[in-house]
């Protein structure tokens, strides 16, 4: 554990890449099921569900987190991690993971293809441009922005509303200038004035879309069901009013189809969609799991950040809408984190770790554990086993492991195993991967937390005090009267997707551990019709991140020696 290991980039660029045909040919892919990008990645074509609709369905395996450190808890590593061990333990397994976005593979998070030997490549390509899909959802997401403006400019033949229009226009990189703006400046010809804005691309309902769609003819009825604005009677207005739909289809056809690398240790991987993990859902594509679980005895998927944000919403919107279920979690955690949270120490991205986080602290440990206790609980709302995952750094010591390892026992977990998943790749995964597999031999009796039948605000509440731990929510007059508007219009059944901070179980990043006593608020609420949920935004949320005073753009260049990319991470 205390070995030097290269850096991420080098693992990367030294590995020997099978080639793609040869790690379809495992899940059992013809050549003739591929759209291959090169020698080592390619699409899969949807036509396989039906081709393979007999095989029996794997097990699906959602991983997540406690509130994370700034830093993250490695919760790729630990998906990799675990697949790879699963495969080191002779079973057959896939896995699904979203697309990273360049804003933060240019920011201070970095890329998101795991790390050390617990990898997914080729990894430069997959923190880049990839095969393409986030630029088509951006080419998707600014052609309906245009057409909006457009018809405005034609004569507003539907009576929109201008100041009504919620739609903005999209870029996949981080940007705070393009916030706010002001679009059709410049006279009569140039459109007509009005405020408007840029969201990042992966914020764009057109991805979360992309992501939820089962079929090519699903996600054409539900980009036609996006409403992008209101007429003058307070009607909404959707891609399919203005002529939109069919064009953006087209533009997402290829996208559709979920791209197939490969792990470090030769398993194979569907990489597919990449909505943000806050305004979204931050889960990997539908059709992506569809088609592993045809493929594999075992489904490892990563939900984006902590239980209380993508877990959640695994749940409670991908699983309600796909009827896909799980059959085990598992949670990751870190014993820097609890430190954390128990007041050892202050993680702040970019600088390095203060050195009390790397000292022996059972009692700093049993402070910051009410937050790994409280992610099991909301785990165990769901009726799914649950495996615990200590990501096991340098400096922790046997004494403090086997501290967490009783902490989460008692908590309810069904096994607790600490992984070196970074530097020993699947051979530092096996014991967890074994306990995984006991873990899902037992039946799941999964349910879901909110009643579909409930009201919005009865849901959100249900959120806020068994998820986030509040005492009471509070509304603030907007957001009133955005509920009231949905409620008549009929969008009362979807599901919530809360618009919270990740590194805080509440709406502010300041409060760690577990807080409880403090009031949730809700300052609005958006809706996203075509993606099939309500997203309400506790807090001031911003859907166009910000670059950092050291952008990690300024460290990725090309060696000029090699022609290789350096830098990346």
């Amino acid at each position: 554990m205390k070995r030097e290991v290269k850096s991420d980039l080098d693992i990367a660029q030294a590995a020997r890449l099978e080639p793609i045909t040869r790690i379809a040919a495992g899940m059992g892919l013809a050549e003739e099921d591929l759209e291959p990008y090169g020698r080592y990645k390619a699409k899969v074509h949807l036509d396989v569900l039906k081709k393979f609709e007999n095989r029996p369905l794997g097990k699906l395996i959602v991983v997540t987190a406690i509130t994370p450190t700034p830093l993250g808890e490695g919760k790729t590593v630990t998906t990799i991690g675990v697949s790879q061990g699963l495969k080191r333990i002779g079973k057959r397994v896939v896995t699904t993971l979203r697309q990273p976005s360049m804003g933060p593979v240019f920011g201070i998070k970095g890329g998101a293809a795991g790390g050390g030997y617990s990898q997914v490549v080729p990894m430069e390509d997959l923190n880049l441009h990839f095969t393409g899909d986030i630029h088509a959802v951006g080419a998707a997401h600014n052609l309906l922005s245009a057409m909006i403006d457009n018809h405005l400019h034609q004569g507003n033949a539907l009576r929109v509303e201008p100041s009504s229009i919620s739609w903005l226009r999209c870029v996949d990189i981080s940007d705070r200038a393009l916030r706010k703006i002001v679009v059709g400046l410049g006279g009569k010809e140039n459109g007509l004035p009005r405020e408007s804005g840029y969201c990042i691309t992966v914020a764009s309902e057109v991805m979360a879309v992309l992501a939820l769609a089962t079929s090519q003819q699903d996600l054409r009825a539900r980009l036609a069901r996006m409403v992008w604005g209101f007429d003058r009677d307070g009607k909404p207005l959707t891609a399919e009013d203005l002529g939109a739909a069919g064009a953006m289809t087209v533009l997402l056809k290829d996208a559709l189809q979920p791209n197939l690398i490969q792990t470090l240790e030769g398993g194979p991987v569907l990489v597919h969609a990449g909505p943000f993990a806050n305004i979204a859902h931050g889960n990997n594509s539908v059709l992506a799991d569809m088609i592993a679980l045809r493929c594999a005895d075992y489904v490892v998927t990563e939900a984006g950040f902590g239980a209380d944000n993508g877990m959640i919403k695994f749940m409670e919107i991908k699983c309600r809408q796909s009827g896909l279920r799980p059959s085990g979690i598992v949670m990751t955690c870190s014993i820097r984190a609890l430190k954390m949270h128990g007041g050892v120490g202050k993680v702040v991205a970019g600088k390095p770790l203060p050195k009390e986080l790397s000292e022996e602290n059972i009692p700093g440990i049993e402070a910051g554990a009410a937050n790994l206790r409280h992610c099991i609980k909301v785990a165990k709302y769901y009726g799914v086993p649950l495996v615990v995952t200590i990501n096991r750094f340098a400096t922790d010591t046997d004494r403090e492991v086997e501290a967490l390892r009783r902490i989460a026992l008692d908590a309810g977990a069904d096994a607790c195993e600490p992984i070196t998943a970074w530097a020993d790749g699947g051979d530092g995964c096996r014991a967890a991967a074994e306990a995984v597999v006991k873990a899902t031999e037992r039946k799941a009796d999964f349910r879901f937390l909110c009643d579909e039948d409930a009201s919005i605000e009865q849901k959100i509440e249900t959120l806020a005090t068994k998820v986030y731990n509040a005492a009471s929510v509070s509304y603030s007059g907007e957001a009133k009267a955005k509920i009231k508007r949905y409620e008549k219009l009929g969008w009362s059944k979807l599901p919530i997707c809360m618009a919270k901070s990740h590194l805080s179980l509440s709406h502010d990043k300041n409060l760690k551990n577990l807080p409880s006593g403090y009031v949730f608020p809700i300052n609005d609420v958006k809706a996203s019709v075509g993606a099939g949920f309500l997203y309400p935004l506790a807090g001031d949320f911003p859907i166009m991140p910000g670059l950092p005073s050291h952008p990690a753009a300024m460290d990725v260049d090309v060696d000029p020696a090699t022609g290789l990319t350096k830098g990346l991470f």
